[in-house]
């Protein structure tokens, strides 16, 4: 290797080892969606019992920015749960500080007439104090809805609306604008995208977000449209990003949009959202406590993490999260071989205790071995690991491999599975004694 080349690669060894660094500065932005985008793509939803119940749940955890519900629903006269909880909270005197409700953007004619949109009428009495203001730029967003001209024309107006007729914590509404289809648009109609943010730059809001609404955008692609919306936002508007799992990269465009300058994400706790998941505020808060982020774990109950998420998605879902899932699955932190355990003193490693989990165990007949075996055997007996001795912890590999080359097929993490195979284990060495290897001819 050349001296050139050594320096190459360790200038791309330093590139990654700044990003590190720069994830685990950051005190992420966030505004909370569980009493929303979980329910909207779960199977049966929220009552407004479950509701009240979840709140104070979110605020204990740390969220301090937290989204009560969406008012820019379509059929607005037939309400819904969000709008039950709304008034609940109204009727009641419960503190919103720090809450928010998502609407539409009201609309200016060309004559200077404003009509503020039924969304905005329902924060302004249900006393919602914040909101995220939704508007479309690419063109099959926009569609049926207004076009350009009127979207410049009405943005401008519609902030000075919600100034004029919400009242906000102690003073004006906080406000985000939260372009729907913003990757979109920067993928098909940069130029008049520039334009938006340009306008939006100079409004009175505290900051935009962007959507990828699919998930099917790549993640050097979210971190581009980041860097060009970071280009054109002042430093103190906040830049947030909401990235949906079509196509499976969502938490890879999560960290590419930090790096980028975004200063945050709103999402819902658990991974179920309205598509098939999303990059969660859970995975993301996971993966900073990953590289050694320590604002984050000084300001929400990391500890409570997993269950909490968990418990939520349950919840939504009226059944289980699903087995495989990354970081709150049930299989996560099952380890099917000792050598795939996360240690605190590795580098990026996440052991679940950090996220209020646990290690156990999961028996997978072609790689598990004495660890893996013998922890899955004592958490269907109840007895304690030193129980079991190697010797019949290795027999009982021996047999998954013999009966599996026999052509059975047995599902050995089942409980009766399991002391089935301890039991036949127990039989084989005690009637062949001590095994040697076996060495094909």
């Amino acid at each position: 290797m050349t001296l050139e080349a050594r320096e190459r690669a360790r200038a791309a060894l330093n590139d990654a080892e700044d990003k590190v660094a720069r994830l685990a500065a950051i005190e992420p932005f966030m505004i909370d969606l569980s009493l929303r985008e979980n329910p909207v793509g779960s199977r049966v939803g929220q009552t407004l019992d479950e509701k009240l119940a979840i709140l104070p749940k979110l605020r204990e955890f740390g969220f301090r920015n937290i989204s009560l519900g969406t008012l820019d629903y379509a059929i607005p006269d037939e309400l819904e749960v969000d709008d039950d909880f709304m008034i609940r909270l109204r009727d009641t005197g419960v503190d919103m500080t720090g809450c928010f409700a998502f609407t539409a953007m009201g609309i200016a004619s060309p004559d200077g007439t404003f009509t503020p949109d039924p969304s905005q009428l329902k924060l302004r009495d249900y006393r919602v104090p914040n909101t995220v203001s939704e508007i479309y730029l690419s063109s099959f967003g926009m569609e049926g809805m207004y076009d350009l001209p009127t979207l410049k024309r009405s943005l401008p107006a519609s902030v000075q609306w919600l100034r004029d007729n919400i009242v906000g914590e102690g003073g004006a509404p906080r406000i985000f604008i939260n372009i729907v289809d913003g990757c979109d648009a920067f993928a098909e109609a940069s130029d008049a995208t520039f334009e938006i943010m340009e306008l939006l730059a100079g409004l009175p809001i505290e900051g935009i977000t962007m959507e990828d609404d699919r998930g099917t955008y790549m993640p050097f692609q979210v971190g581009a449209y980041v860097a060009a919306a970071r280009a054109i936002l002042p430093p103190s508007m906040k830049l947030l990003m909401h990235i949906h799992a079509g196509a499976g990269f969502e938490n890879a465009s999560m960290i590419e949009a930090l790096l980028n300058g975004a200063d945050g994400a709103w999402g819902g706790l658990p991974k179920r959202a309205a598509v098939v998941g999303h990059a969660s505020l859970g995975e993301l808060l996971a993966n900073l406590v990953r590289v050694g982020n320590t604002r984050v774990t000084d300001i929400y109950r990391v500890d409570d993490l997993l269950p909490l998420a968990t418990d939520l998605q349950v919840l939504d879902e009226a059944g289980p999260v699903p087995d495989d899932l990354p970081i709150f699955g049930y299989n996560a932190y099952r380890l099917s071989l000792g050598a795939f355990r996360q240690r605190p003193d590795r580098f990026m490693d996440l052991p679940p205790d950090g996220i209020g989990g646990t290690y156990r165990y999961r028996i997978c007949p072609v790689v598990s071995d004495v660890e893996a075996v013998r922890g899955r055997l004592a958490e269907v007996s109840g007895k304690p690991p030193e129980a079991y001795g190697d010797e019949v912890i290795t027999m009982m590999i021996r047999l998954m491999r013999r009966e599996l080359r026999g052509g059975e097929r047995i599902d050995y993490d089942l409980p009766e599975q399991v002391m089935a195979l301890y039991g036949r284990a127990v039989i084989a060495v005690a009637s062949v004694g001590p095994v040697r290897p076996e060495i094909p001819a």
